[in-house]
């Protein structure tokens, strides 16, 4: 209703709470009596455990233990949850080594878990590690997909020889074969789509308190699912879930990393039911570069067959990612969950992927914003600009020519997605006018004057969001008439709150004012799922939506009891009939609901409703990126100088915090194409374990966003609304990389490798004039 109702830009309630310092993260959780845990991280590779001396560290000031895989084992618990239901090539099953809380015998990574000191204070625990001396026979190691596949290759681990953790198979390999070999013409191309870090602004970190009296567990934590958190959880400690309860506080950012269970805070448990006392742990950001799941690195070539008027026939993908050596639940996913990308907007009829995860001495691997999406956006839309280049098409009508028009929807694409709704081509017609493609050629003739190198890059993405699954939602009015509303889902930074608020408020009639939110406790959440894969607007707020008409239905038996009236409307947050000149308001309804004497023996008293949200449909936002960039020649500097978005993201629920969301996913596509990137070195040693070294996009390093809507609201969910979380860095990572190819283009340049550092651009441009 009126400025605060669904659709309009309202600014987030959360954040005069948190710019003024009063956010609650894991960090700042303290009790009485907590005390610090650190770890003690393997220094190589692959090594042997030969010896764990822990005497001197355990003598050491303030040091209450110093746990080892001795404890873990001695625990009773098992290990962390892990994926299965994959097969490898021949039909055998996925590998998917065990994890417990630390390795037993070898370590696989620098970072693995080697030791868990608990003390006083953090620092005290801190200068114990180093008293803690262990000996290691040092081992081969192997750090990419490519050569752990590769015939006497080091074992990541020992049962599981060749290293491949998985294949998944899809789509119709006879029909790209047939497709491939009568066409006339086939593009290959092998892309590298290097490793990448969340690099959240909150680090990781857990509080765990075990209350020996009531033999129960409290975690707070980051994470993005807390009732799934704790049903893997109590998997892992082989205790009911009613023996733990999980807490989420404000958390800063995620994107996909935080979901997972990781190991510290099964150390934290461990330590704590061992000390009675609650333990801390928090990472430093030179940690979390360690310890933290990476994300990315794909190694993919593709294939792209075309009839001589430039259709497309069939596609061809063939992948290989590397998985780090443990999978934790999710860590899979990228591989085959969001594949269906791969045939972004287009109607090529056949398609087919090939994708084998591989196991080697680096990180494991988690989701990050996309989860595979950006991966294969930047594969189709390359692999087109590629066959434009090659082949002499216009790269515009070339994406036209083979663009899904709006009267074929249900699309079902040659490979795994079917399509409900979208406009495709008027999303790229929009952008192209916003963008004013026409005239880039006399701005690229102004750039190279100044000595830049101008280059224009498009992309059409489309993507899957809110997958199949549920969400729980919980609407309260206590007896002043004032409302709590409870969401399964988890923010850790979308501003959840406001949305649903205005969700709420615009359907009930209630000013924001007299709502208060909770989320991720799950002794206070009654049921849901959470947050991931852009599913919170469709997934929570149809959880929203309906519990919300439950309490419009008993509201309604009320206020018609009140009034005395037979039929009863609900408009603009008010109860009338034509048969009285009196109303009531929503929040009357509820006063009046916490009086039992005012109300019929058929209605309970008191006004709430819970909702269970079971989403059968996914939904696909989609959309048209146009950036426009400049190279240095002389150095090899890249500024970005006009970008351009139109975005299909179904309704549209708060414009702000809908441009919010598609500047900060364009920030990190921009981000990886041009800067980050986890290095090793020869021995598996991270060389950018720092922002000194792992470099983030500044301000500075981007440009103004233009960002308008072009909305076709699906019905696959009661809003008609779309995801719209990850939209900016699916489209981002291609456009960014197709311009900087147009760039370089009249040098000969066809592809740049990611990431497009200026000392990498400066070395391609002076190779290619010594040609």
């Amino acid at each position: 209703m009126g400025d605060y109702a669904l659709g309009q830009p309202v600014p987030r309630f959360e954040d005069p709470r948190l710019i003024q310092g009063g956010g609650r993260y894991t960090d700042d959780v303290s009790m009485e009596g907590l005390v610090h845990g650190v770890v003690l991280r393997a220094r190589h590779a692959h090594a042997k455990i030969l010896k764990i001396e822990t005497s001197r560290a355990l003598a050491a000031p303030g040091v209450l233990a110093v746990l080892t895989h001795r404890d873990w084992a001695a625990s009773g618990y098992g290990d962390l949850p892990r994926p299965k239901g994959k097969t490898k090539r021949d039909g055998s099953p996925m590998y998917a080594p065990p994890l417990p809380g630390f390795p037993k015998d070898y370590v696989r990574w620098v970072g693995d878990f080697v030791a868990f000191v608990v003390a006083e204070t953090r620092w005290q625990a801190m200068d114990a590690l180093e008293l803690i001396d262990v000996d290691y026979e040092v081992l081969p190691s192997v750090l990419t997909a490519e050569e752990a596949i590769k015939p006497g290759a080091p074992a990541v681990h020992a049962d599981n020889p060749g290293n491949v953790s998985f294949t998944h198979l899809e789509g119709d390999k006879a029909a790209v074969d047939a497709a491939i070999a009568k066409a006339d013409h086939v593009v290959k191309h092998t892309f590298y789509i290097n490793r990448v870090m969340a690099a959240t602004m909150e680090p990781r970190a857990c509080v765990a308190h075990y209350d020996p009296a009531a033999d129960r567990y409290t975690v707070y934590t980051t994470l993005q699912r807390a009732l799934d958190y704790r049903e893997r959880l109590s998997q892992s400690l082989r205790i009911p879930e009613s023996k733990i309860r999980v807490v989420a506080g404000d958390i800063g950012g995620s994107f996909g990393m935080k979901s997972g269970v990781f190991n510290e805070v099964a150390l934290a448990i461990l330590a704590s039911k061992k000390l009675h006392r609650p333990v801390k742990w928090t990472s430093t950001r030179n940690e979390a570069f360690l310890g933290d799941a990476a994300a990315r690195d794909n190694l993919t070539t593709a294939e792209l067959a075309l009839d001589k008027s430039g259709k497309f026939l069939g596609l061809r993908v063939t992948t290989l990612v590397n998985l780090g050596a443990y999978l934790q639940t999710g860590s899979e996913t990228a591989l085959y969950s969001n594949i269906g990308t791969l045939a972004g907007v287009y109607t090529t009829p056949a398609i087919h992927v090939d994708t084998t995860g591989v196991l080697t001495h680096t990180h494991w691997m988690r989701p990050y914003r996309g989860n595979g999406r950006p991966e294969a956006a930047y594969i189709i839309e390359r692999i087109i600009d590629i066959a434009a280049d090659e082949l002499g098409f216009d790269k515009v009508e070339l994406r036209r020519k083979n663009l899904i028009p709006e009267d074929a929807f249900p699309f079902k694409t040659g490979l795994s997605f079917i399509y409900d709704s979208g406009a495709f081509e008027k999303n790229m017609d929009l952008c192209l006018k916003m963008a004013d493609w026409r005239g880039f050629e006399a701005r690229r003739a102004e750039a190279r004057r100044r000595g830049k190198l101008r280059g224009i890059g498009l992309s059409n993405s489309i993507e899957k969001a809110g997958a199949p699954g549920i969400e729980g939602a919980e609407i309260r009015f206590d007896r002043t008439g004032s409302m709590t509303i409870l969401s399964g889902s988890v923010t850790q930074g979308q501003g959840h709150e406001t949305v649903f608020k205005q969700l709420v408020c615009d359907r009930l009639g209630i000013d924001p004012g007299d709502v208060h939110y909770e989320q991720g406790d799950t002794d206070v959440i009654f049921y849901g799922e959470g947050t991931g894969g852009s599913r919170t607007s469709a997934m929570g707020g149809g959880a929203m939506v309906l519990a919300s008409e439950k309490v419009i239905a008993k509201a309604m038996k009320i206020a018609a009891h009140v009034l005395k009236v037979d039929d009863i409307e609900f408009n603009d947050g008010v109860f009338s009939s034509r048969k009285t000149n009196r109303s009531m308001t929503m929040k009357e309804v509820a006063l009046a609901a916490s009086k039992p004497s005012d109300l019929p023996d058929d209605i309970e008293p008191g006004l709430s409703a819970t909702a269970v949200y079971n989403g059968r449909q996914p939904n696909y936002p989609n959309g048209c990126h146009i950036v426009e960039l400049e190279i240095d020649e002389e150095t090899g500097t890249v500024e970005l100088v006009n970008y351009n978005v139109v975005d299909d993201v179904g309704v549209v629920m708060n414009p702000l915090l809908l441009k919010g969301q598609i500047h900060g996913g364009i920030a990190m596509g921009v981000g990886q194409m041009l800067m980050e990137d986890m290095v090793y070195n020869e021995s598996g040693e991270v060389l950018t374990a720092s922002f000194m070294d792992y470099a983030m996009p500044h301000a500075d390093n981007l440009c103004a966003f233009e960002v308008k809507s072009n909305p076709v609201p699906t019905k696959t969910n009661p809003l008609g609304v779309k995801g719209a979380g990850e939209a900016g860095c699916v489209g981002a990572l291609p456009a960014v990389a197709n311009a900087l190819v147009d760039a370089l283009r009249h040098l000969g340049v066809r592809d740049v490798p990611m990431p497009a550092t200026p000392p990498r651009l400066w070395r391609i441009m002076k190779g290619v004039k010594q040609v």
